[in-house]
Parts: structure tokens; C-alpha cells; sequence
């Protein structure tokens, strides 16, 4: 066996299934997860039909690089959400979803023959990150996020010797679970790590379309297209259409930005045997190319959240997100308890499940980022959020 398999951590889910345990929920209410970040909204009938049409194609094997239609419509909406352009044919690949990808885009780019190769990602993180390090045979360094700066990750606090030993640096704007969003300037300080330290960036942006304010969140290539890196050098984004169009069971996404990066990416894939089924590429296509489905899914977002975020906010320490359809919540002080305390108490109690922050970070210099924090994903219809949160903040009132 692979001997790095055992410097993988358990998954959060799982540690949250250890944790409850031995609980019994409360029989007298309706169980409501705010604990998994999967979309429920429903999926639209047209991507569904093109999916079906798409079936056709099944008496063939589909290529690694995808259809061209598909490259194209990728591209297509690159140009009009972001204003970037990208050759379809050399800066563009489509994938099974953003999570193999950034997995399979560390077994990429890591050179493990290198002495002390690292790995720079947020904390708290979405797992994926940390693991695809592992099993490359590099080491993660994680940088903690500062509620002070709205969550904004303290790149400063990475000594300089782990950045000449950097390969890889992992962003997520919007930001699991935090919701926040880089600006302009933190992107033009990672640019110039990179061209100084010559590490790889992979910008993971699938939760670009959920957002609460007039403008949308900044996307990694549009940052370089602002910053006049036109050839994206050193910058792969990677998107999805899971929260987007409401199809995280499509597994379906793509990547767009530096042609050598995305050649290098293709040539693993093709051994990798990742190649996008052509119903899959139908729907994409389907997908990529409409719009009013997502601003409708992106209102049904903007209608919970208004909710949802006063509600909790009269006894937690909670603020709309820049993006994302998580709430990022501090559990009170003067409940005296953990965030695992405070998970099991609630799903005892009330029979509401909420996933402790501390599942979503690693213990840094004796802290983690993500103690004392729950992460709440506001994906079921909203009353059944607006109920939840009713719940929780009777929890709350009734043992302050």
C-alpha cells in the first residue's frame, strides 16, 4: 500500500459522524443539516433534457480535451463573466468537477525529488488541498485566515524559507467556509511570490456565483488580466458547475489559464483516464451557456440569507458573507462550550446539525483557526433555514 495513505486525516464528515455518536436527536423535532455543503436547490429542466439528448454519443469514447463546443462555451463565459479571454483550444480543459481536479492537479505539478517540497494553503481549508498534498509527496503549510480583515488569509505570516520551498499555493475566493474574497491587492501580492519563488497557483473560484452584493466576486485570471498577465503565467482558476447551476451530481467543470499548465495538465489526464462522458458535455454546454438559471438561483440565495443572517445575529457573532452560501458563525462565549460541545448539544436538543469549525483547520503554533467557529450551509429551501435558525437561537437563549 501506498504509504502515504496514512498521513491522511479523517474527512470532516466522518469526524462529524464519530462525533454524534451515541446522541439521540431530538424525536420531537423534523431533522434539518445545515452540516454538508451540497446544493438542494432544484436542478433546471433544460440542462436536464440536454443531458438527455446527449446520450447518443455513448457508443463512443470521449477525448480527455472534450468536445470543442464545449472548450467554447467555457471560454465563452469566461469572456463575459470575467472579461478575460482564453483560447479554447490551448487554455482551456474541461473536468469532473473542481475536487479531482485540484486533486489530481497536485499529482501534477509537485516535484517530490525536490528536497522540502511545499504546499501553501488557507486554514481553515477545504480538505481536498491538504490531502492532494500528502499524496504527492509534499508537505502543507497552512496559512491562517484573520477575522480582523474579514477572514482575509495572513500571507505574511509564511516564513521565507517555506516559500523558496513552495510548488503549489492553493486560494479559494470566495472562501470555504469563510465566504471571503480576495481583492486586487492580495492577488497582486501572491503574483509576485510566485514570479519571485516560481510556485504554481490553483485558484479554486466554485463558489464565484453565489454572491450578496452588486459585484461579483474578482476571479483569479481576471486579477492577472487587470494586473496585464495576459498569458496567465503560473495560474490555472478552477470553476464548477455544481454550485452554479445546481448539478453537483453532474461533475462538471473546467479549468482555464496557463497553455503550459494546461498541457501538462492534459498529458496526466490522458493516462489519468479523466475524460468528461458526452452526456455530461451536453448539459455543460447546456449550462455554461444560459445565465437566467443563475441569477435565479443566485436570488433564492440573497432571499435565505436576508433571512436567516438577523436571526442569528441577535445571539452569535455571524455577518453576511462576500460570497458563498456558507454563514461562518462564532460560537458564543458565555455558553462555555466548544464547537463540538455546541454541535452535539444542538443536534441533541433540537435536531439540527452544524459542522464544527475546527474540523475545517489544522492546529497551527497551539491554535486553530476554526475553534470555537460552526460552519453553516444554507442550501435547503428556506424555511427550512429560517427554522433551523429558530432553533438555534432558542438553544442559545435557553441556556445563556
Amino acid at each position: 500500500m501506498n504509504p502515504l495513505l496514512s498521513l491522511l486525516q479523517p474527512y470532516p464528515f466522518e469526524r462529524l459522524r464519530q462525533l454524534f455518536a451515541g446522541v439521540a436527536p431530538s424525536a420531537e423535532h423534523s431533522p434539518i443539516s445545515l452540516g454538508i455543503g451540497e446544493p438542494r436547490h432544484a436542478t433546471p429542466q433544460f440542462i436536464k433534457e440536454a443531458l438527455a439528448e446527449g446520450l447518443a454519443g455513448l457508443a463512443s469514447y470521449p477525448s480527455t480535451l472534450g468536445e470543442p463546443r464545449l472548450r467554447e462555451a467555457c471560454a465563452g463565459w469566461m469572456q463575459r463573466r470575467y472579461g478575460v479571454a482564453v483560447d479554447p483550444a490551448t487554455q482551456v480543459l474541461p473536468v469532473n468537477g473542481s475536487r479531482e481536479a485540484l486533486f489530481a492537479f497536485a499529482q501534477t505539478v509537485v516535484d517530490a525529488s525536490r528536497p522540502g517540497a511545499a504546499v501553501v494553503c488557507p486554514n481553515p481549508f477545504y480538505q481536498i488541498y491538504e490531502g492532494a498534498t500528502l499524496l504527492a509527496g509534499a508537505t502543507p503549510h497552512y496559512a491562517p485566515s484573520d477575522p480582523a480583515r474579514n477572514f482575509a488569509v495572513d500571507w505574511d505570516s509564511v516564513p521565507e524559507d517555506v516559500w523558496q520551498r513552495t510548488q503549489l499555493l492553493f486560494t479559494c475566493s470566495p472562501g470555504n467556509p469563510t465566504g471571503a474574497v480576495m481583492p486586487l491587492t492580495e492577488w497582486e501580492k501572491l503574483f509576485a511570490l510566485s514570479d519571485r519563488y516560481g510556485f504554481v497557483i490553483a485558484s479554486d473560484e466554485c463558489y464565484s456565483e453565489i454572491y450578496f452584493r452588486d459585484e461579483p466576486p474578482l476571479g483569479g485570471l481576471e486579477a492577472a488580466h487587470r494586473l496585464g498577465r495576459t498569458d496567465y503565467r503560473n495560474l490555472l482558476a478552477f470553476t464548477s458547475l455544481s454550485k452554479r447551476s445546481n448539478v453537483p451530481g453532474l461533475r462538471s467543470g473546467f479549468v482555464a489559464g496557463d497553455a503550459a499548465l494546461v498541457k501538462a495538465f492534459l498529458l496526466y489526464r490522458t493516462y489519468h483516464g479523466s475524460a468528461m462522458g458526452p452526456a455530461v458535455q451536453a448539459a455543460s454546454i447546456a449550462a455554461w451557456n444560459d445565465e437566467a438559471h443563475v441569477q435565479e438561483n443566485r436570488a433564492l440565495y440573497r432571499r435565505k440569507f436576508a433571512q436567516v443572517t438577523p436571526m442569528l445575529a441577535q445571539v452569535m457573532q455571524v455577518g453576511l458573507p462576500d460570497a458563498g452560501f456558507y454563514l461562518w458563525a462564532r460560537v458564543p462565549d458565555a455558553l462555555g462550550m466548544s464547537d463540538t460541545e455546541f454541535a452535539r448539544a444542538l443536534l441533541a436538543q433540537y435536531n439540527v446539525t452544524v459542522l464544527p469549525g475546527s474540523y475545517l483547520a489544522r492546529d497551527v503554533n497551539g491554535a486553530n483557526p476554526g475553534a470555537q467557529r460552526v460552519r453553516m450551509a444554507l442550501v435547503a429551501e428556506a424555511g427550512e433555514c429560517e427554522q433551523a435558525a429558530r432553533r438555534i437561537v432558542q438553544f442559545i437563549q435557553s441556556r445563556i
